[in-house]
């Protein structure tokens, strides 16, 4: 990353009246949790997604499905935020962000002290009963699942539970997809990090940034659709080249 353009980024932060971040899995990396698609240390590199993360996976099998999950759950709920989280809160704190969309389960921003990030594919921070509607908090799902004799964490109506995140054949929350989608259309800047950009229909947010006459910057390693179409592109490593925009601000 050339020093000139994390000041471009910095500058483009502070001309800009409304920046709102949009991240990804990338983020998450330098915290300890793998990503989804990464040679070698991606999430799905030796399990089929369509087989442990789609709802009629879940329906069909909870057991294999909480074998799977579980351990990540767990895994999760000890992580703590890094710089690029910090970043993103400093940032916001300073009057210089004014949301953070996030595809990630993992609680992190709110660790960092990003006051309500829009939780695009859900959170890991509860799990409710599609029967009766009943929720519980990640802490005590945690405990279900080491006291279960079938590994399943079950209501007390008897049936699973399902974690509060988004799996493969369900739709994102519409709530927040709304607001994400009025975010990224009223934004001068919409800065990506730590996101690929390729699954939809948050993959389309830089394009609603874009009609509405905004920007949109990349801080993010590996290759993106909006590559040659971004003011700027930071791929480096995500804490430092946001400790350097900060720097720069």
């Amino acid at each position: 990353m050339a020093e000139t353009d994390a000041a471009r980024l910095a500058g483009l932060i502070k001309e800009s009246n409304s920046v709102v971040a949009l991240t990804g899995a990338g983020i998450s990396v330098p915290s300890g949790i793998p990503d989804f698609r990464s040679a070698g240390s991606g999430l799905w590199e030796n399990v089929n997604p369509m087989e442990v993360a789609h709802i009629d996976a879940w329906r069909r099998d909870p057991g294999r499905f909480w074998e799977f999950y579980g351990q990540r759950f767990g895994m999760l709920a000890d992580k703590e935020p890094n710089q690029a989280h910090l970043a993103l809160a400093r940032l916001e704190q300073d009057g210089l962000l004014d949301a953070v969309l996030t595809q990630n389960i993992d609680m992190l921003h709110q660790k960092a002290g990003t006051s309500e990030p829009i939780e695009l594919h859900g959170t890991i921070r509860t799990s409710s009963c599609l029967s009766c509607g009943a929720r519980e908090q990640l802490d005590r799902v945690v405990e279900m699942l080491s006291e279960s004799e079938d590994g399943i964490p079950r209501c007390d109506c008897g049936e699973p539970l399902k974690p509060d995140v988004v799996l493969f054949g369900e739709m994102l929350p519409e709530e927040a997809i709304n607001r994400a989608f009025d975010l990224a259309s009223g934004a001068d800047l919409l800065l990506c990090v730590g996101t690929s950009l390729e699954v939809f229909p948050v993959a389309a947010l830089p394009g609603e940034t874009a009609r509405a006459g905004g920007k949109v910057a990349l801080v993010t390693q590996g290759p993106t659709p909006w590559d040659e179409r971004a003011e700027v592109k930071l791929q480096t490593d995500v804490e430092e080249d946001l400790a350097a925009v900060l720097a720069g601000i």
